[in-house]
């Protein structure tokens, strides 16, 4: 099944004079409008984790997380297919390499997934540290490297698709690492969810330097934009931060539905406006952050989230979406309209 709704809604009125930290729902910037399409996925009940971009330019991927297998929905035709993995992998995140294989991490298997569509084989790499048990958040660098997070077993992982040699290494004891990014350099940054902190990881010496957020600070999720500023939700104390590893100075600013929001899935777009969604309102909401006025926009989401726990950028701007709680998947269409 297919829905879609356009939504247009504008920033509120200005709260003059605050600081930085107390910016909401300020007055400026573009007005924009969302349109919100969802699919069911092919299994009733798949738990889909996260979402990724296809490279053939019309497939939405998703984890089946409960259904143990890889979805994907043509957005085009809004039909869905799910690929079964061999064995209980309960795959948590995935991501699409050059040739159009999905990547994925085994959470519950303590391994690295290969999925090929083209044949329905999957490949296997396992953690060469039984401590690794939990694979978590999956993302490939320019040269072809996988990188990887290992939120229990408490790693940063590195993975060489030509040699399946896998190597790990430990940020602070357990601090969780969580989300994973990279920079245009080519270093990987992840957030550490057990603690107040981010890190990067060398991708030549492997060598970890950690920056500290203010007090109380859990980042669940991050993003990049193209000046390589870090973009993390805090879930736990409700605001969108930003962090600057070259002058390490952070910036926080309170999400809308204030302190319970728990602020979750998170992206930046080709214009450099940073979208989130607020899990711990219901329904939950699509946040848009204007960088460049501090403004704030939301939005409902339709079918109600069902937790957005990632969300991902299609390079044509379109914002991909998983619904773990409903079972669903979906798209966001953005158009400014001023």
């Amino acid at each position: 099944m297919i829905r879609f709704r356009w939504s247009i809604v504008a920033a509120s009125a200005a709260l003059a004079c605050l600081p930085l930290t107390a910016y909401l729902h300020a007055q400026g910037g573009p007005k924009v409008d969302v349109q919100f399409t969802d699919w069911n996925t092919a299994t009733p009940n798949a738990y889909p984790h996260d979402p990724a971009f296809g490279v053939d330019g019309t497939s939405l991927w998703y984890t089946g997380m409960a259904a143990q297998a890889l979805g994907r929905v043509d957005m085009n035709t809004g039909q869905a297919r799910e690929f079964k993995l061999p064995g209980y992998h309960g795959p948590h995140g995935l991501v699409s390499d050059r040739d159009g294989n999905i990547w994925y991490t085994g959470n519950a298997a303590g391994l690295i997934g290969k999925l090929d569509p083209k044949t329905g084989q999957v490949t296997e790499y396992k953690m060469p540290d039984p401590a690794a048990r939990d694979p978590h958040t999956p993302i490939f660098d320019r040269s072809g490297i996988l990188w990887f997070t290992v939120q229990g077993g408490n790693f940063v992982g590195r993975l060489d698709p030509k040699t399946g040699a896998v190597t790990l290494k430990q940020p602070t004891p357990r601090s969780a690492p969580y989300g994973i990014v990279i920079l245009s350099t080519g270093t990987p940054v992840f957030d550490l969810f057990g603690r107040n902190k981010i890190g990067t990881i060398d991708p030549k010496t492997l060598e970890i330097t950690e920056y500290t957020l203010p007090e109380g600070a859990r980042p669940r999720r991050i993003a990049v934009d193209a000046a390589d500023i870090v973009w993390y939700t805090d879930f736990a104390r409700g605001y969108l931060g930003r962090l600057d590893l070259k002058t390490k100075q952070v910036q926080e600013f309170p999400s809308p539905a204030g302190p319970g929001s728990q602020p979750y899935g998170i992206s930046v777009t080709p214009d450099g406006a940073v979208w989130y969604s607020e899990s711990g309102v219901e329904p939950n909401t699509l946040v848009r952050f204007d960088p460049a006025t501090k403004t704030f926009q939301k939005w409902n989401i339709p079918n109600g989230g069902g937790v957005v726990r990632n969300m991902v950028t299609a390079p044509n701007g379109d914002l991909l979406l998983a619904y773990s709680g409903i079972n669903k998947v979906g798209r966001v269409r953005i158009r400014k309209t001023t």
